[in-house]
């Protein structure tokens, strides 16, 4: 990447007229320009679908445009014109299509009927629902132990759905529920539970318009959230103080031109980052700590604050006066002066609200650096007042709300003494097994069926090589899906695909139009009801697959499995008498905009063990690097949702066409005497071997020496499954240490 692509890299913003056109381009693509239009204007409206690509809450419920590039994207891909028959699988055999790669599977279309794997031809070929739903409780009914089967959850699954998902397996008889919480924000929650007495964030939108600093770690909006960056242009405009930590230099994060203001569409843009530092890969935490030794030794703490709510200052405050400068200044890789600097702004601040997203809970020390970033807001009092709290952002579009109705593998006894009564069951104690364990369970023949609501497991999860054979020893895996992924080409001795209808369908049940609802990253809750047409006659929705399988499986069952899927109504009201928060559920989520999950740290209220919010002191690593090790993070491309491909073109990074690249800085470059553009081999350096990606080609980028990027799911390989978050087991995927080797020497 020569000197002049890169200043256009970091000139040029973010959103216009480039996202336009690939928003254009997406519905082109898919041949659904004026299907795909149409829908559009009724993503995120109050009589529509809530956008399934992420999880940022709607602003404003009667505009027209609440959707931004990456939702056209999904949208479009939802509602395209392309359909997987039996036809196409007859055609391809599985070995043939483990061939392609994702992008290609992605391009295929949506699935239209049941499929079963037939190993003597290895393709798919059609099955009844009845059947299909037959085959899986035979398989479960015929286990040693409920806790030989697995059920996995993607976060795009509805909260009906999700709630009798979670009832069906616990009827079943176990907790072995992981979700891709376990794979992202499990660090959030474990983190913030101990120390605030709740694992989500205090803030609302409302937060954003009194906010006088906006600190965002680890976090690039500009491909994962792209409608955030409008909250974050508005609070510019107003003065507020943005503050970026980011390894990488992303342009969204940089400046921003917003689709909606036609001055911007003209040539302008807004400044988003008043302050932009590229921390080391692992840093954050020492960056946080910095900053707290700043507040503790300007005298700027809130005693008051601290006194009535908060237990542990003393032995906090005396474990940050003790880290040197010189420790922070080598683990953060940022000076004292830009981390005194900081901590200005931050004093200068009365309402600071703390954004961060998975570049801090995909390392090992995640649930340290969170709690750190507690620490901060604790010392200043910036919990439960206007424009302040923290802001974990999630990704999919109700993973929150998944994990709110119970879809996790350690439940609260108080959650099952409730879901217990309710059924009248005796729901199993004993905790399940999360991503990592249910991997390392099926990889030893401990757990025989798979069964996933939704996701690609096989392509999200760390160690490729290890979770692909653990897959291919289940006697069973299903999956529950709406695109053809990897995760159906990577198969126990038996398979099914169950299709199921997408966001934007409209989902008739006995009682008429059905709708869902989600939960968004800042515990808004919401209904969403399709508009399309189903994409097959032979769908089934979510709720009504988990009611007949139940059905199928738990033959004495006492829950009325077919009538509560008759009228989602009835699901709700049973939400109502099992989950905290779910009062009225029915008629307080068809006020306009929905409703609020009352978050307690709002009033200052902290029900943790002690009865307050905790200081929490943490080390820093101190570690002492080799010459030849560097730290690779994995990131999306702009034209990628979570595993989904959408295209080879990451245009905020200026690559075009590619996706096997790995962005590193000149320094390291001249330093191991490499070229840009030049192809390597990535190599992990782990306690048991190698693993190794091949032909990969380098880009110079603005990243700190000793850091390297590259995107997921192509470096999933090169993640130790056991190289996780401490305590929160979430895969390390932000830091793995890595050598580059020269394609010669492979």
């Amino acid at each position: 990447m020569s000197d002049k692509k890169s200043i256009e890299l970091y000139v040029k913003p973010a959103g216009g007229w480039d996202a336009l056109r690939s928003s254009w381009q997406a519905l082109r693509d898919q041949q659904v320009v004026m299907k795909g239009a149409s829908t559009l204007l009724r993503a995120n409206q109050p009589s529509g679908f809530d956008c399934p690509g992420c999880a940022w809450p709607d602003r404003n419920v009667h505009s027209t445009f609440e959707f931004c590039e990456n939702g056209v994207k999904a949208v479009a891909n939802e509602a395209t014109s392309r359909r997987v028959t039996p036809g196409f699988f007859a055609q391809h055999t599985v070995a043939w299509l483990n061939e392609q790669d994702d992008r290609f599977l992605e391009a295929q279309g949506r699935l239209t009927e049941p499929m079963a794997y037939d190993a003597a031809s290895d393709t798919y070929r059609p099955i009844a629902w009845s059947e299909a739903l037959a085959t899986i409780a035979r398989a479960l009914n015929s286990l040693a132990s409920p806790n030989e089967a697995i059920f996995y959850t993607s976060g795009r699954t509805s909260n009906e759905a999700a709630f009798l998902y979670q009832l069906f397996v616990r009827e079943y008889g176990t907790n072995n529920l992981p979700d891709c919480s376990n794979m992202c924000h499990e660090a959030s929650g474990v983190a913030l539970t101990e120390q605030l007495g709740s694992g989500k964030g205090s803030v609302t939108l409302e937060d954003f318009e009194h906010a006088q600093a906006i600190f965002i770690f680890g976090q690039n909006p500009g491909t994962n959230h792209p409608r955030m960056l409008g909250e974050l242009r508005s609070a510019a405009k107003r003065g507020c103080r943005i503050v970026a930590f980011n390894p990488l230099r992303e342009r969204g994060l940089e400046r921003f031109a917003d689709p909606k203001a036609p001055a911007e569409m003209l040539g302008g843009s807004t400044r988003i980052a008043s302050e932009y530092y590229q921390p080391r890969i692992g840093g954050d935490l020492a960056v946080a700590t910095a900053l707290c030794k700043v507040v503790i030794e300007s005298g700027a703490v809130d005693h008051t604050f601290v006194a009535r709510h908060t237990h542990g200052y003393d032995d906090f405050a005396d474990s940050v006066r003790a880290t040197p400068w010189e420790a922070l200044e080598r683990e953060s890789g940022l000076s004292r002066a830009d981390l005194e600097q900081v901590g200005r702004t931050y004093l200068d601040s009365n309402a600071t609200i703390v954004c961060w997203g998975m570049g801090i809970t995909q390392h090992a020390r995640s649930v340290a650096t969170i709690q750190m970033l507690g620490n901060l807001l604790l010392l200043r009092g910036n919990i439960g007042k206007a424009g302040a709290g923290p802001c974990p952002v999630r990704g999919h579009s109700n993973v929150q709300g998944d994990r709110t109705m119970g879809i996790y593998e350690q439940p609260s006894p108080a959650f099952l003494d409730r879901l217990g009564d309710a059924f009248d069951f005796q729901p199993p104690r004993e905790h399940g097994y999360d991503t990592v364990a249910a991997i390392e369970a099926m990889f030893d023949r401990r757990a025989k069926v798979f069964f996933a609501m939704g996701g690609n497991f096989a392509a999200a999860t760390p160690d490729t090589a290890h979770t692909h054979e653990a897959l291919r020893r289940c006697e069973l895996t299903v999956h529950v899906s709406t695109k053809l992924n990897r995760s159906h080409l990577v198969h126990g001795r038996d398979a099914l695909i169950l299709p199921c209808l997408g966001r934007t369908e409209i989902d008739v049940q006995a009682s008429g139009p059905q709708a869902v609802t989600v939960e968004d990253s800042m515990s808004m809750v919401h209904l969403s009801s399709g508009m399309n047409p189903p994409a097959s006659e032979h769908l089934m929705s979510e709720p009504a697959i988990v009611a007949h399988l139940a059905v199928a499986t738990l033959p004495r069952s006492r829950t009325p499995w077919l009538s509560l899927i008759e009228d989602y109504d009835r699901i709700r009201e049973r939400i109502a008498q099992v989950v905290d928060g779910f009062a009225d559920f029915n008629a307080r989520v068809r006020t306009e905009g929905g409703f609020h999950l009352h978050h307690p740290g709002r009033e200052r209220v902290f029900p943790t063990r002690r009865g307050k919010a905790g200081f929490y002191a943490h080390a820093l690593d101190d570690r002492k690097p080799q010459a030849d090790v560097l730290q690779l993070m994995t990131v999306r491309s702009h034209d990628q949702y979570n595993t989904t491909v959408y295209g080879m073109d990451d245009r905020y990074r200026g690559v075009h066409g590619l996706r096997r690249v790995v962005f590193i800085s000149r320094d390291d470059l001249e330093r191991l005497q490499l070229r840009d553009g030049e192809h390597v081999d990535i190599a992990s350096v782990w306690h048991d071997g190698e693993r190794v990606v091949r032909d990969f080609r380098l880009v110079e980028y603005d990243i700190p020496p000793g850091c390297l990027a590259a995107y997921f799911p192509e470096t999933n390989p090169l993640v130790p499954l056991d190289h996780h978050a401490e305590r929160a087991r979430t895969p390390a995927s932000k830091s793995i240490p890595v050598r580059l080797l020269r394609r010669s020497a492979a």
